[in-house]
């Protein structure tokens, strides 16, 4: 069988064999045209394929898809349209292709939107979510008043650390808020259902822009304690500082991330 979008010899022969006995004046745009509607057939029936596998669990999150040639061998189609299919299925973040080992499934079976924090909006999407408080507590942190421009040098410090029921960890996230109003007796009444997000919002703070940088870093010994990760073992590291909609500062946030369970995903408008 002739590969997708690819004419065989014996496939070219014939259908010279068929214009010539039937007269028929068949341009090399109209083939091309032809051979690419198939092409796309087959890209769609093998992408198909392939997500309905990974949404349904048969390949679970961590696991790696068979690799190219196996799959063309699978689906009787060439390396470049598995090649096409697999280039999808990382844009709709089912997989991740990490070069010279192959397509490692990243779907865990969850789509979640995160306008009231990820870890809340996994708890709706069914996911079964830990965290334990660290610490909360007041502080006074002038070099991050001067960089959040506050009129006060007082902070409310809240860590904690979260992981999958039945799982290690999955992040340690230190934020800092203003110690203002109802927020300064944190350290007393504790998160408004165990909530940072809903307790800023309660308070009438709600972000509405901010700045994020990420990094890669090796966690210190300390970290690597709490996250039940090796010294050295590299981690998302980010840093996001968020403001409300007339500029007041809300929070900033630094967090040690699993590379495994989280992504940075950023869209771009010319």
């Amino acid at each position: 069988m002739s590969s997708a979008g690819e004419f065989g010899e014996n496939e070219q022969a014939l259908y010279r064999f068929t214009f010539a006995m039937y007269g028929t004046d068949m341009t090399e745009p109209a083939m091309t045209q032809r051979t690419s509607e198939r092409a796309r057939h087959k890209r769609h029936q093998v992408l198909a394929s392939l997500k309905n596998t990974i949404e349904s669990g048969d390949i679970p999150s961590g696991s790696f898809l068979p690799g190219e040639n196996e799959l063309a061998r699978e689906f009787s189609v060439s390396r470049g349209t598995i090649r096409s299919a697999l280039s999808a299925l990382e844009d709709q973040k089912l997989i991740e292709k990490r070069s010279g080992i192959g397509s490692l499934v990243t779907f865990d079976g969850h789509q979640i939107e995160t306008a009231d924090g990820w870890a809340r909006a996994l708890s709706s999407a069914g996911v079964e979510m830990h965290t334990r408080t660290l610490r909360i507590e007041r502080i006074v942190d002038p070099e991050l008043a001067a960089e959040a421009g506050t009129p006060t040098l007082n902070f409310v410090a809240v860590d904690r650390v979260r992981h999958v029921v039945d799982g290690r960890p999955v992040s340690l996230e230190r934020s800092r808020i203003p110690a203002l109003g109802t927020l300064a007796d944190l350290p007393e009444n504790g998160l408004a259902g165990d909530s940072l997000t809903a307790t800023l919002r309660s308070a009438g703070l709600v972000a509405a822009s901010g700045e994020q940088w990420v990094s890669v870093v090796p966690v210190d010994s300390a970290d690597a304690a709490v996250l039940e990760v090796p010294v050295g073992t590299p981690y998302l590291h980010s840093i996001r500082v968020s403001r409300d909609a007339s500029g007041r500062f809300v929070e900033k946030v630094v967090s040690l991330l699993a590379p495994e369970r989280f992504r940075l995903h950023l869209t771009f408008n010319s």
